[in-house]
């Protein structure tokens, strides 16, 4: 076998110079956002760069001063209540984080009865592996640091989102085209912090285990997918608590001010407008940050355990070895280039330019990284290698893995543009949805859970042909890369996500502020177009999360010694239909979370609307803080009931039932829970945008279905606020419930397979 081109040496400087690029080139954006001053300015009519940089308020006549002054004001509020509520969540999410810890080193020290003697490795018994004491400590110490890199990405997400949405406000007083950068260089901000930081903590940490194992690959690599397991952990918590906030706070909003009192979306009498506007950050950026970071970790975790076992580890050949972490180094190399076409090659306007400008970032970034996935996997991988496939060593091409890696990446888009299809109010689906309302609110309804079922089709079909085709080329091992192909775009992906929360953020803080009316349709169609991208998203991190489960799963029943998964032995089929039920079981208890929660908002504005004198005139204000701490507590309260559903049910299953009856459950749950997530992400996108569309009135069509306040209106409102916790709580969470299963299953592996099933040795 030929080796790779590539040196182990180069290897070893390309991944980190990488990932210190992205980290610049997201200070540099930043820095470009933060030229946006959060104070007033004098009259400027600067045409540079085709905008004219003339003030709407100028035009009109409204005092710019006293703007600018209430955009900060509502900015800190803002960014004070999602800081707030974050360190809450901190808190409670930092004890689980060590009690679970000290489980992982519990549990996997056992294994061998906490003995510092070498042992015999799992798939070459001729050889000595290092004690599974140092496996118990490794991966508790990843466990940790993969934590900790999640909350980070969260957090830092939630700063630049909250730091730039005021200046989007600001902005859009210029132009469309000045507001949509300043909006998506602040997503950018966060894309690539966080794929940079991901991937140069996995690289250190590899590369710090290594001082210890040495020529033991087996061992470091399994103590790695602690690293998976933190990221995700963290990221259910975070998606879960952030979830029901926001949409306890949107529900609260929607509920009083639009359908009872008759009052714009973020109209400032509403009491819970800044909690509805903190939920926007905490919800869809710090959750979905977390999300993704833990989708990126995992692939990485399962390619590199499966390769450990293959020639690659066999033969310690570190650059075939470090194949992964090379596609996501060309990756955000790709996404910077991606970026620039819409920040710096590509001129935004008017309204129309803006979706077809994050439609282009996706078409742009996977172009790219097809070229980019070539040039790494010939030069990194050897002409031919074998890749472990359940217990047998398979002969794969350096093309077949190019392939594989390719077929997840335009996958993703597929099902990137087959969400926007299915939720823009650009395409008939939506406006369909939007027909229903001139019935009222049940047609509504019936025509949007319709539409979220159909919209699974299509995904589905992707996500299957992926899986056969890299199943088919490289085994196990096909599939973990190619989830992380679907991934090697997350730095553009992230930014286009993240721009949909800042551009509502931005309509929200105009609306709050008294400006114009024509700021407001500024505002709104970038939020507009957000809502799309935010699907997208979703689309993205679901389908990525049935690929990295899959291959999380063949991971763990190799290291469980299970020879085959056979459904019709009852061990098997009871897990089966048991892990089907554990997604209904998990929406469930997360919507009604945010009924309950939304519940109590609703009745707290009831009553200020009721007892604060002059509060509907607008001459009093209403008392914002009651209302985020509303959200708040009911959040951190409602968050660890799911919570603990998903990180029990392996341990409990495993440690009674065995590693039999834990692959049935793990295969009910990817298979039932992707089609449900699917269908609740759309299912809720195209109730909001059906919403917008009759709201923004831009055709005949929807100019009969309004005004606001008008019946169809009212019936389109109430279809959002139930999709309101189907597509930002339950459908986004169910893609970690997922993935943390199958990681949670691969790390404690050793133990169950050592000593679990316990009812059945009774």
């Amino acid at each position: 076998m030929v080796s790779a081109l590539l040196s182990d040496l180069a290897t070893e400087i390309i991944i980190p110079v990488c990932a210190v690029i992205g980290i610049i080139f997201s200070l540099i954006q930043w820095a470009l956002v933060s030229r946006v001053k959060l104070v007033p300015n004098g009259p400027s009519h600067n045409t540079k760069n085709g905008f004219n940089d003339s003030l709407i308020e100028e035009e009109e006549g409204v005092n710019e001063h006293n703007v600018v002054i209430k955009c900060a004001e509502i900015q800190n509020a803002i960014s004070e209540g999602a800081t707030s509520f974050l360190f809450t969540e901190y808190q409670y999410v930092g004890i689980f984080m060590v009690v679970f810890a000290v489980l992982i080193f519990l549990f996997l020290g056992s294994v061998e009865g906490f003995s510092t003697k070498s042992q015999q490795c799992t798939y070459d018994i001729h050889k000595m592996c290092k004690p599974a004491l140092a496996t118990a400590l490794f991966s508790t110490v990843s466990f940790i640091l993969g934590a900790i890199t999640s909350v980070l990405s969260g957090f830092l997400g939630m700063k630049i989102a909250t730091y730039a949405n005021a200046r989007t406000t600001l902005e859009a007083r210029k132009s469309v085209g000045k507001a949509f950068i300043t909006a998506f260089r602040s997503g950018a901000v966060m894309g690539f912090l966080l794929a940079a930081n991901g991937l140069l903590v996995l690289y250190i940490t590899i590369n710090l285990f290594k001082l210890y194992y040495g020529d033991d690959w087996e061992g470091l690599f399994e103590a790695i997918t602690g690293y998976g397991l933190g990221g995700s952990s963290m990221a259910l918590f975070g998606r879960v608590g952030g979830g029901i906030y926001t949409k306890a706070a949107d529900v609260g909003a929607d509920l009083v001010g639009k359908v009872e009192r008759n009052i714009p979306e973020d109209d400032p009498r509403n009491p819970a407008v800044i909690a509805d506007n903190v939920g926007d950050n905490v919800g869809d950026i710090a959750g979905m940050g977390s999300d993704l970071f833990g989708s990126y970790a995992e692939s990485s975790c399962a390619a590199l355990v499966v390769a450990s076992i293959s020639s690659f580890g066999i033969n310690h050949e570190f650059t075939a070895m470090c194949y992964p972490l090379l596609v996501s180094s060309i990756g955000i190399i790709v996404c910077l280039i991606t970026t620039l076409f819409a920040t710096d090659f590509y001129e935004i306007k008017a309204v129309k330019d803006i979706e077809p400008s994050l439609k282009n970032q996706l078409i742009i970034s996977t172009v790219l990284m097809t070229i980019g996935i070539a040039i790494v996997s010939f030069i990194a991988l050897p002409s031919s290698f074998t890749i472990f496939n359940f217990g047998i060593q398979k002969t794969v091409h350096n093309w077949q893995l190019f392939l594989c890696v390719c077929v997840g990446l335009w996958a993703g888009l597929i099902i990137g543009f087959v969400t926007e299809y299915y939720t823009s109010n650009a395409y008939s689906p939506v406006q369909d949805v939007a027909d229903s309302c001139r019935t009222g609110a049940a047609t509504n309804v019936i025509f949007g859970l319709a539409l979220g079922y159909k919209s699974v089709i299509i995904p589905i079909f992707a996500i299957a042909v992926s899986i056969f085709v890299s199943f088919s080329f490289a085994a196990m091992y096909g599939i973990a890369v190619a989830a992380l192909g679907m991934l090697s775009t997350i730095a553009t992906g992230l930014a286009i996500d993240a721009y949909g929360p800042i551009s509502d953020n931005a309509g929200g803080i105009a609306e709050m502020a008294g400006m114009s009316h024509r700021i407001r349709e500024r505002t709104d169609a970038l939020d507009a177009a957000g809502n799309t991208t935010a699907a997208i998203g979703k689309g993205f991190a679901i389908g990525s999360a049935a690929l990295v489960s899959l291959a999380l799963f063949g991971a763990f029943v190799s290291r469980a010694g299970i020879q085959v998964v056979d459904v019709l032995t009852p061990k098997v089929f009871i897990g089966l239909i048991v892990g089907a039920m554990l997604p209904y079981w998990f929406s469930a208890m997360t919507m009604k979370s945010v009924g309950s929660a939304a519940l109590k908002m609703v009745e707290e504005v009831r009553r200020q609307f009721n007892t604060i004198p002059g509060l509907m005139d607008g001459l009093s204000k209403p008392d914002y803080a009651t209302c985020v701490k509303i959200s708040t507590d009911a959040s951190i309260k409602e968050m660890i009931p799911p919570g603990a559903l998903v990180m029990l049910t392996p341990l409990i299953v495993g440690t009674l039932f065995g590693v039999e009856t834990l692959s049935g459950v793990l295969a009910g749950s990817l298979v039932s829970g992707v089609q449900v997530a699917i269908s609740a992400s759309n299912t809720g996108g195209a109730w909001d945008n059906a919403k917008k569309y009759i709201e923004a009135g831009a055709s005949e069509h929807a100019r009969t279905l309004g005004p606001k306040g008008s019946e169809p209106h009212k019936a389109a409102v109430i279809g959002d606020t139930i999709g309101d916790p189907l597509k930002d709580t339950s459908g986004p969470s169910l893609n970690i419930l997922i993935k943390l299963m199958a990681v949670e299953s691969l790390v404690f592996a050793p133990f169950f397979a050592a000593h679990g099933g316990l009812l059945f040795k009774l």
